[in-house]
């Protein structure tokens, strides 16, 4: 049975909800489901925004089939080949060769590969192209990478309604409310806008960037993208965090606090800083990122502005819950943060320092002094080190000078020694005969590293 929704007297959302997969893109929780967005134009001429994903194409066809009755469909603007909203496009193809297809020639291949198809009808557009369907008149803007390079998204002056393909999306599905003044999107739906955009478009801030400049330009009281509500009041909010997100400004003044811990010992140093800060008045966050899926603390990570890698040392690398964590990371190019970190090994602890080297790829990424190593557990005495970084962290969010170090007893020397690259094994000296061999991998002694 058909399920639509109409936006104005002669535009209607033809999408479907997809509420069963818990998995969007093989790669992220979708626990609050995903809508899939398109829409329907009956003006003169009929046109439909893109098409669905598999998931809910049987809804997308009836929708389609009750609002057209008998009239023929004369375009369909593509706007994005992602299978997410081109899945279905061979098959409307397929039940409408009459209808044009509106794309650019980077989406033409796509459709050639994707769907092995030559439609019958095309018309190419570009940069400021535009196409009148009776009462409207729509504008074609480029928006490559937000986020592949085919992008683009149209806009109607007749309404003032940008198509936005992705940008401005969500996830989550719709759930009744289609539009976004229906809802109490700051309660409920932030969080899921934050992480859509960071996840699935994060990568891409500069091209992003050029999208709103170009949408500046425009008139626009109304947004449908191709996921989430549908906006036509307080378009001011969306547009506010795009721009804060893709020049990767921190939303908080404050430290987010991600830990791999294998038997507690990290943890438990993490918890004390954050302890430390927050009777600081420092607002503070904390996950284990062996428990909660790097999508959300990727989207906490862009929305903090200081942050603290706390990690076991695990195979003479990093616990590969938190290597992944700072791959994402680097992948969807964060940047702009004041970094800490904690390192733990029993023998020879290594995280911290390969941790940086992850860090120090990306750019603009600040780390404040060097890492508190663990051995196994917090050593007696130890605790006035992760205030000294509590301190420090706390100043750094405040915009002052860190805090005088309190005058301690001096520390022990740390032991010299050299650690085998390949087990681990820690050789304690001040030098290392040329001729050793490791006791346990009988690896030689070009296989040693000086201890860090």
């Amino acid at each position: 049975m058909h399920c639509t929704r109409a936006i104005t007297h002669d535009l209607f959302w033809v999408g479907g909800n997809d509420r069963q997969s818990p998995i969007f893109e093989s790669a992220y929780p979708v626990p609050r489901g995903m809508s899939f967005n398109s829409y329907l134009l009956l003006d003169e001429k009929t046109v439909v925004f893109d098409t669905v994903d598999r998931a809910v194409q049987a809804q997308f066809f009836e929708n389609l089939d009750h609002l057209l009755g008998q009239r023929k469909l004369d375009y369909v603007f593509v706007h994005h080949m992602e299978p997410d909203h081109a899945a279905t496009l061979g098959d409307l193809i397929l039940r409408h060769p009459e209808a044009t297809v509106v794309c650019n020639g980077k989406s033409l291949n796509m459709i050639h590969q994707f769907h092995n198809v030559d439609p019958k009808h095309i018309q190419l557009v570009g940069e400021g192209d535009v196409i009148e369907t009776g009462r409207h008149s729509f504008t074609f803007v480029n928006a490559p990478m937000v986020h592949w390079p085919e992008v683009m998204v149209s806009y109607d002056s007749t309404d003032k309604i940008l198509f936005s393909a992705d940008a401005f999306g969500s996830f989550g599905s719709l759930n009744g409310p289609l539009f976004a003044d229906e809802l109490d999107i700051e309660r409920d739906w932030m969080d899921d806008y934050r992480r859509y955009y960071t996840n699935i478009v994060g990568k891409y801030g500069p091209q992003v960037q050029a999208l709103l400049k170009k949408a500046a330009g425009l008139d626009i009281q109304m947004v449908c993208p191709l996921h989430g509500p549908v906006w036509r009041k307080d378009l001011g909010l969306i547009l506010d965090k795009y721009a804060k997100w893709s020049s990767y400004e921190p939303e908080i003044q404050g430290v987010l606090i991600v830990f791999a811990s294998v038997y507690g010992g990290t943890e438990n140093a993490a918890n004390i800083l954050a302890c430390r800060l927050a009777e600081q008045g420092i607002p503070v966050n904390m996950y284990d990122a062996s428990i909660t899926h790097y999508s959300q603390i990727l989207a906490e990570a862009f929305r903090y502005s200081h942050l603290v890698f706390a990690s076991t040392t695990y195979n003479n690398g990093i616990f590969v819950s938190m290597e992944n964590l700072l791959r994402d990371l680097a992948h969807h190019a964060l940047k702009n943060r004041k970094v800490a970190l904690i390192q733990n090994g029993s023998w020879a602890p290594t995280s911290g320092k390969l941790m940086g080297e992850i860090l120090c790829s990306m750019k603009d990424m600040e780390v404040l002094e060097a890492p508190i190593t663990l051995k196994s557990a917090l050593a007696p005495g130890q605790e006035s080190e992760l205030e000294a970084l509590a301190n420090t962290l706390a100043a750094s969010v405040r915009g002052e000078d860190a805090a005088p170090a309190q005058e301690e007893a001096p520390a022990a020397p740390k032991a010299k020694g050299y650690v085998c690259k390949v087990c681990g094994f820690v050789y304690e000296g001040d030098t290392l005969p040329e001729d050793y061999v490791c006791p346990l991998c009988r690896r030689p002694a070009s296989d040693f590293e000086p201890l860090p």
